[in-house]
């Protein structure tokens, strides 16, 4: 038995997929496979498949097993960025004149890359609540070839039915693309429930330190992976080896994590419905949260991002990041830390003037996996 296939339960998967023992030296970590290229015992004569480190590294490999067995899915490709994941695939799917549909509260990174970058090349995107399955349906075009998804969205914690929304893309022949970044694979299984693409970035909760940068794609199609893999080492923006193996760490703990992360989510956002300057919380394990019922249908638990507006306004808000103590104010979510930011200033200026931009009270949190009270305490003097 492959060590992918060991066990069925994400916490030993994530241990032991694409974690094989060094044949060498018997080492239980795969060894950092610090190198450029590879003796062929003749020409052509590859050990491994292992030739030139941009089109395969064994570090690489390694991960790449690991993110495609806790997603369940037939290939992992892991890159240099979550953006550069997201450049490959849009390459990959689309041409000029194609068109996506791309929901209304999506990351602003990504929101660059599709009104900057991609439309210069001739591809048409249009914006729709993807919460609403019918809103998407009346968003394809014959044109249309993907929707993309966040769920839960970046900043506003928007939930989408991700097995709704694929009936609905697979009935026009399209493709669905679902950013799962914010509830990682062991909070939720977009393959299984009918996404064709999953995309991350790595450098949030899967690395879950705040000290690397990477991003990955996991399909359900071994055809679609291919021609995904031939794009990487075409384009060539994949995961440096020392990169691959900080994130393979970060995954062996991240089911212990996200448990934390989401326990003390759930008691920040509790306190913050119930403070007086606070105007609304979005928190999808929040029982009055509109998609509070597909979350709970979808995912093992509610993650550990967390926003709300202020009253008083941005200033308000900007005063709120300004005084934490134990939240450290810095854009980037997902590590042991806890972290405040004002998005509208920071993540998500490129949106501003546009369909998405998101509301200046607003304050984002990253809920880490401190001591619970601290971080209560910490916000409630920040609030005033």
């Amino acid at each position: 038995m492959s060590d992918r296939h060991i066990s069925d339960h994400f916490e030993t998967l994530a241990i032991h997929a694409g974690n094989t023992a060094d044949p060498l030296t018997g080492a239980v970590v795969p060894p950092i496979y610090q190198v450029s290229t590879y003796k062929q015992d003749g020409v052509g004569g590859l050990r491994g498949g292992y030739e030139y480190s941009r089109s395969a590294n064994p570090t690489r490999t390694a991960l790449e097993e690991n993110l495609a067995a806790l997603d369940g899915g037939r290939r992992g490709l892991a890159f240099a960025s979550g953006l550069a994941a997201e450049d490959t695939l849009l390459r990959t799917l689309l041409g000029p004149g194609d068109h996506v549909v791309i929901p209304d509260d999506a990351y602003g990174g990504t929101f660059r890359l599709f009104a900057k970058v991609a439309t210069r090349w001739g591809v048409e995107w249009s914006v729709a609540d993807t919460s609403d399955p019918a809103a998407v349906r009346a968003a394809i075009t014959p044109k249309t070839k993907a929707v993309w998804v966040e769920t839960p969205s970046n900043p506003l914690l928007g939930i989408t039915d991700i097995a709704a929304v694929a009936q609905v893309a697979h009935d026009a022949g399209v493709k669905l693309v679902v950013d799962n970044t914010f509830a990682t694979p062991y909070l939720q299984q977009p393959l299984a429930l009918g996404a064709d693409v999953v995309v991350y970035s790595l450098t949030k909760y899967m690395g879950g330190h705040s000290d690397v940068v990477g991003g990955a794609l996991v399909v359900a199609d071994q055809a679609l992976g291919e021609e995904l893999a031939y794009h990487q080492n075409a384009m060539g923006a994949v995961a440096g080896p020392f990169d691959s193996w900080l994130v393979l760490r970060g995954t062996k703990t991240l089911a212990v994590r996200m448990d934390r992360h989401g326990e003390n989510a759930t008691k920040v956002a509790d306190m913050l419905t119930r403070h007086p300057r606070v105007t609304q919380v979005y928190y999808p394990g929040l029982p009055d949260h509109p998609g509070h019922e597909v979350a709970a249908k979808q995912m093992r638990s509610f993650g550990g991002m967390v926003s709300f507006r202020v009253a008083g306004g941005e200033e308000a808000a900007l005063e709120v990041c300004a005084r934490t103590k134990v939240f450290t104010l810095g854009e980037s979510l997902g590590g042991v830390e806890s972290l405040i930011e004002h998005p509208g200033r920071m993540t998500h200026a490129s949106v501003a003037g546009s369909q998405l931009e998101v509301p200046a009270d607003l304050v984002r949190l990253s809920v880490g996996i401190e001591n619970v009270d601290d971080l209560l305490e910490d916000l409630k003097q920040a609030l005033g």
